[in-house]
């Protein structure tokens, strides 16, 4: 950052103007936080582009039915046979949920009673207007009591499943994402705060920060979703918390901390903090737009849920950093040295980076660097084999929840009783002409329970059916029928066949993150070592650092796969968990190094590059290490909510930060550092000179902050 610009920031006067300004546009932005559950679409259709099969079957089939009406259904089942009082029970409860508001009249299906005789079910359909998602968990409670109650006085059990009854579990499973997992995330912050100041009061400033940060981005995300089209859902409005949360706390670290170091060199504060973000915005400014540019990256994913959290992560960022360089500096000189009681610095107290944990581990690394590396790098090579344990092909609706949710009860009690892909069926829309032999192939295509494969319906040019599976619906095996059905359907010549449903919009939602792992992840990384380059002007270095973090990501998600067989119990992974993973892995990790490699080529320019990797180890490593847990800690209250994804990509995040910090940031990077020496920085001039430039002046240059 300029050191004019930084003065002015923190100038005697200009802070109280900076101040105001910064609190007023970030609470007029969080007014509009609470509002983003509004905006979030959760419907799985949404998430998939609109040339995706399924996606063109829900557009063309309108005129065959409502798009916006989700199925729930009733279960009545009984260990005996049913009697006729049951089956006048269960006809009395469909009578009952028919007069239910967002039931169209007239809509309700059944009783429909099972062959084996033990069971009947209703199917009953719900109107879902723009507040839908959100109403289901009260709709489904509703529509479980108010089947109760027509049957009570009979043996029957009622279970209510279906895609209504699985919505409404994932929607009370997001609802922890506004009170739950933001306060887990404060609870993290603020032990971590304590821990590292050792201070009862300065945590409070960095945290205010960071909950002004989250929900001014929460309310800038709102607006671009409500007038700009961005594509919001639970997922994205959980990571944007824990993102912003932990990031944000991230840059205040390494601000506060070279202001610390600033206070011993400058008597007047407002002169030691202008200095300070002169010389720790630049890393923080990089490392920021660094994740800002990788989110990026994600608009070019085909899945709308994927390309939206881009946006929406990089809207985050952005306020995060906002937040961090203009109101965290203001308000620090603003109170003063005081808020480090007891441990204030004082002008003059030596600085430490001769002494202390990382500089003993620097001068460790020193006696054997290529050793260190070599078998530092074996080490993690061996526990990147881990990801062999990792099937990243999707989840069924029992293993998407950490815990045992209704409607996945009630869909293993439908399939006892009925065809187990009940209620979810196969949706074909084709030509009209080609409507019975389209209905023909379907009909005798394995896997389909040939007598539930209904009759044409033809609207003008187009015909519509449906045909129930013989497998769940979620099932591997069912997607399998899809694909099928699919290929058959294409040699009806004439017929344009398309095959939709919920099985086949899991997927095309499979296929289409597949296809986003293999074009995004490559983009990333050429993006991340062009940013690498400019910054540190050279080539060497930011090809090494690119492969530390590549290695560092591979054995997280080694280590992560196989906590998530053995450990947690999962039986796999959304085919998106790697391309997020790497994302906020990349993205974060490439963080710590530029933090610590900025340090460096700082100090390489004075003392030469194998000294200054040992200053700066010495002293970021203290702070890159409390940023490191702040942001895996953050990351890991995403298990705070019973989904699956939320759980491992929280896991995934926080073991690979903290391998990221602990081992790669700290002992192979450092490692690099001392055995390669001035050559890391080639072909920059530094790579030839190592440090024989001047130092910059500190103190002679006056700044807006020492201007009276």
């Amino acid at each position: 950052m300029n050191r004019q610009v930084a003065g002015w920031i923190t100038h005697r006067w200009a802070k109280w103007v900076v101040l105001a300004l910064m609190l007023v546009v970030l609470a007029v932005l969080g007014s509009f936080g609470s509002k983003l559950t509004e905006v979030q679409n959760n419907e799985i259709a949404a998430w998939l582009p609109d040339e995706a099969e399924s996606t063109q079957v829900i557009t063309k089939a309108g005129a065959f039915y409502d798009e916006d009406t989700a199925p729930a259904i009733v279960l009545l089942s009984s260990t005996e046979p049913l009697t006729q009082a049951d089956l006048a029970a269960a006809q009395s409860a469909a009578t009952a949920l028919g007069d239910l508001d967002g039931v169209p009249i007239g809509e309700v299906a059944g009783p429909i009673p099972s062959e084996d005789g033990l069971a009947a079910q209703l199917i009953v359909p719900m109107t879902l207007d723009e507040e839908g998602w959100e109403d289901l968990p009260d709709w489904i409670d509703e529509v479980e009591d108010v089947s109760s109650e027509a049957v009570a006085g009979t043996d029957l059990r009622v279970d209510v499943g279906g895609p209504a009854a699985l919505g409404a579990d994932q929607a009370e499973a997001f609802a922890g994402i506004d009170g739950v997992l933001l306060l887990a995330a404060v609870g993290v912050v603020i032990v971590m705060l304590l821990l590292t100041y050792r201070s009862p009061i300065l945590w409070l400033i960095p945290l205010f920060c960071g909950l002004m940060s989250v929900f001014a981005a929460q309310g800038l995300v709102y607006l671009l979703a409500k007038y700009a089209g961005l594509t919001v859902n639970g997922q994205s409005a959980g990571i944007l918390s824990v993102l912003v949360l932990g990031a944000g706390i991230d840059y205040a670290l390494l601000i506060v901390a070279r202001y610390r170091e600033e206070l011993r060199r400058y008597e007047d504060r407002h002169e030691a903090m202008a200095h300070a973000l002169h010389r720790a915005a630049p890393a923080v400014i990089a490392s920021g737009g660094t994740v800002v540019i990788g989110l990026l990256c994600l608009l070019f994913a085909q899945m709308n849920s994927t390309s939206g959290l881009g946006p929406v992560g990089a809207a985050g960022i952005t306020v995060a950093l906002l937040a961090m360089l203009i109101l965290l500096p203001a308000l620090l000189v603003i109170f003063g040295r005081w808020v480090f009681w007891p441990f204030i610095p004082h002008f003059g107290d030596p600085q430490r980076t001769d002494s202390g944990l990382w500089a003993r581990v620097g001068r460790w690394i020193a006696r054997g660097p290529r050793v260190v590396w070599v078998v530092t790098t074996l080490v993690l090579v061996g526990l990147s084999f881990g990801i062999v344990k990792l099937d990243a092909t999707g989840l069924t609706n029992a293993e998407a929840f950490t815990t045992t949710q209704p409607s996945v009860v009630a869909e293993e009690r439908i399939a006892e009783h009925f065809p187990a892909g009940a209620g979810e069926p196969l949706q074909v829309i084709s030509n009209a002409p080609q409507a019975a032999e389209v209905r023909t192939v379907v009909a005798g295509l394995d896997g389909i329970d040939a007598a539930s494969v209904t009759q044409p319906q033809v609207e003008g040019d187009l015909a519509y059916l449906e045909a129930t599976l013989d497998v769940p619906g979620d099932s591997a095996e069912a997607k399998t029928v899809v694909e099928t059905a699919r290929t058959a359907l294409d040699d009806v010549a004439g017929a344009d066949a398309l095959v939709g449903g919920n099985t086949a919009l899991n997927l095309d939602v499979q296929e289409a993150s597949s296809a986003d792992n293999r074009l995004i992840i490559p983009i990333i990384l050429v993006v991340v070592l062009l940013v690498l380059m400019v910054l540190l002007r050279s080539v060497a270095a930011p090809l090494i650092l690119l492969v530390t973090v590549v290695l560092s990501f591979a054995a997280a998600l080694g280590i992560s796969a196989l906590v998530f067989h053995y450990v947690f119990g999962f039986e796999g992974a959304d085919s998106s968990f790697p391309l997020f993973a790497f994302v906020f892995l990349v993205a974060l990790g490439i963080d710590y190094n530029i933090f610590l490699m900025t340090r460096v080529r700082e100090e390489a320019l004075v003392h030469g590059t194998r000294r200054g990797a040992l200053i700066g180890l010495a002293a970021t490593g203290g702070v890159i290490t409390s940023a490191g847990l702040v942001l895996a800690g953050t990351f890991s209250a995403l298990a705070t909510l019973p989904i699956v994804f939320l759980a491992e990509l929280g896991f995934a995040v926080a073991i690979g930060v903290l391998l990221d910090t602990i081992i790669v940031r700290s002992v192979l990077v450092t490692a690099l550092n001392l055995d390669i020496g001035r050559h890391i920085w080639w072909p920059s001039r530094l790579g030839r000179t190592d440090g024989d430039q001047p130092p910059e002046p500190r103190v002679e240059e006056k700044s807006p902050a020492t201007i009276a």
